[in-house]
């Protein structure tokens, strides 16, 4: 039934899927106007995502400009505890290593790859209309954007797919509501040079509870990425320019206070980190990647969820192409269960850290060490403990119910300490502590920052 394909959207989803439908040599087309900001969210990937660039192949290419990264750390904004963890190889063929990935390199990597294998890319903002009284298509290319691809009306593409990201083209075309997350939250992050990481494993990225919400830091080549996620409430708090956010909570967060670094980027903001389309397809359209729904960025799975969709919509759908509409219908609700799955189980594993269990469970790792037996219950509940997470967070077992339930079971028998989960969670307000004079001036700081 389908038989050429026009994606809308050139970034990591719209590209991997291009590459997989020209092997099975589909039509395929993409509207892409190349216009991107200097920094984009998404700079460290998980192992699960590994595989899936194997199969576009250019991990080669890809190793060539990132930051080898072998695990991640999770840690208080007073410095204890941590937990660091190592990635493990998996069963399924999982790595035990991932990248930093400067994002403007990785994304330009998967466009040429597509042009290589004879994916058309048309330089224009597409543009879509909603049909009426049509029953097999729901939106369609605009005149203009047919003329730009040189089709007429008779040509429509038998398929549109929106991979626009968080703009949702379609979805706000065509009224398509979403289910939103619990958080109101707000990310500003900048590159960073002579800024000295945390990380205790090479490439790791650290990730750290603040007293306004929490941050990353992520080693890339000659620099760090360094952002700041808070509740928009509390941002306010902060000074008035993203510039001065930033640079207000490096200041008063000890985890994040260095000297010497210079800020080498502007400041990016980032909001509306959760989000799930309540549909994922209708006549004649697709939802792929964040056009679909995004998840929290915690645990870096942003880059990982657009690749897979576009790995999962290929082999649900074009795999074994449909011949009767009922067919296709089924094939497209499994797509959009499994992508619902992924989901829900990166939200599940997220809120564990957000509610300060995967911390508490972490304040007994330094309490091991040499002279620990081997059989002692410590070790072997940090040896338990470590594994988990490394499958749970690489992307491995995420999707697990077992490993789910093991970490469920494992909170509810090991944590009973309240007042320490209160103590770790991630807050929602700054501290009333803060020394608001610090705050002034704080625009003419954020200047000598950026010279």
């Amino acid at each position: 039934m389908i038989k050429n394909v026009a994606i809308i959207g050139g970034g990591p989803a719209g590209c991997a899927l291009a590459c997989f439908l020209a092997e099975r040599s589909i039509e395929c087309m993409i509207f892409d106007d190349n216009k991107r900001p200097a920094l984009i969210v998404g700079e460290s990937l998980i192992p699960a995502a590994i595989p899936i660039i194997r199969r576009l192949g250019i991990e080669q290419e890809i190793a060539k400009f990132s930051e080898l990264k072998k695990g991640a750390g999770l840690r208080h904004g007073s410095g204890s505890p941590r937990v660091d963890f190592e990635f493990q190889k998996s069963a399924n063929g999982t790595p035990d290593y991932a990248y930093n990935i400067p994002r403007a390199q990785f994304d330009a990597v998967l466009r040429k790859r597509a042009q290589t294998l004879g994916v058309r890319f048309i330089e224009h903002r597409a543009k879509v209309v909603a049909t009426k009284d049509n029953s097999e298509r729901d939106v369609q290319l605009s005149d203009e954007s047919l003329a730009v691809a040189g089709l007429s009306r008779a040509r429509q593409p038998d398929l549109l797919i929106d991979a626009t990201g968080r703009k949702r083209l379609f979805s706000k075309l065509l009224g398509i509501e979403a289910d939103h997350g619990p958080r109101n939250d707000i990310a500003h992050f900048a590159h960073f040079e002579n800024y000295q990481s945390d990380s205790a494993i090479p490439g790791q990225i650290v990730i750290s509870v603040l007293d306004c919400g929490w941050s990353w830091q992520i080693p890339l080549p000659g620099r760090t990425s360094v952002g700041v996620v808070f509740n928009n409430s509390a941002a306010q708090s902060y000074g008035n320019t993203a510039a001065e956010r930033l640079e207000n909570v490096m200041q008063h967060n000890p985890v994040l206070s260095k000297q010497g670094f210079q800020r080498v980027s502007e400041v990016m903001t980032y909001s509306n980190y959760q989000l799930l389309s309540k549909l994922g397809y209708g006549n004649g359209w697709i939802l792929l990647g964040d056009a679909f729904g995004f998840v929290d960025p915690m645990l870096s799975p942003g880059v990982f969820m657009s690749l897979e969709s576009a790995r999962l919509l290929d082999e649900r759908v074009f795999k074994n192409r449909a011949s009767t509409q009922p067919q296709l219908e089924l094939q497209l609700d499994q797509y959009v269960q499994e992508m619902r799955q992924w989901h829900k189980a990166w939200s599940f594993l997220i809120e564990h850290f957000y509610d300060g269990r995967i911390l508490t469970l972490g304040e007994m790792r330094p309490r091991i060490d040499d002279t620990t037996p081997w059989y002692s219950f410590g070790r072997l509940a940090d040896r338990f403990i470590g594994r988990l997470l490394s499958r749970l967070i690489s992307g491995a077992g995420t999707r697990s119910k077992f490993n789910q339930a093991m970490l469920t079971y494992t909170c509810q028998f090991m944590l009973w300490d309240l007042d320490k989960l209160n103590s770790y969670k991630v807050k929602t307000e700054m501290r009333a502590s803060l020394d608001e004079s610090a705050l002034i001036n704080s625009a003419e700081k954020s200047d000598q920052v950026a010279a």
